[in-house]
């Protein structure tokens, strides 16, 4: 069993900043990669940052800039620090983390948390 517990999310003015957390935790071998998701009202959901277990990151292009992914490999942690957001943010960020279990070191499973909702104001 593998559990992702996000935190951070919340009601924020336009301009504003929050910090998301996702804590990875269970029979986890090794983890490949941890990012965070989003999906707004009436869309898919999208990619927002990922974060490799070598250091590569990607993000999407609306949130260069404003958005920075960091992870604390000893916690098996990862955290969005969201700045200057603007009322299009507004969505539920989903974490999730491409892993291998201790059940199956060698198979590769993504696991995704329950959401955060992120609302901004304008």
């Amino acid at each position: 069993q593998v559990q992702l517990v996000e935190s951070g999310g919340g009601l924020v003015q336009a301009g504003g900043s929050l910090r998301l957390s996702c804590a990875a935790s269970g029979s986890i071998f090794s983890i490949n990669a941890m990012g965070w998701y989003r999906q707004g009202p009436g869309t898919q959901r999208e990619l927002v940052a990922r974060i490799t277990s070598g250091g590569s990151i990607n993000y999407a292009d609306s949130v260069k800039g404003r958005f920075t992914i960091s992870r604390d490999y000893a916690k098996n942690t990862v955290y969005l620090q969201m700045n200057s957001l603007k009322p299009e943010d507004t969505a539920v960020y989903y974490c999730n983390a491409a892993l291998r279990t201790t059940a199956q070191p060698m198979g590769n499973s993504r696991y995704w948390g329950q959401g955060t909702q992120v609302t901004v104001s304008s």
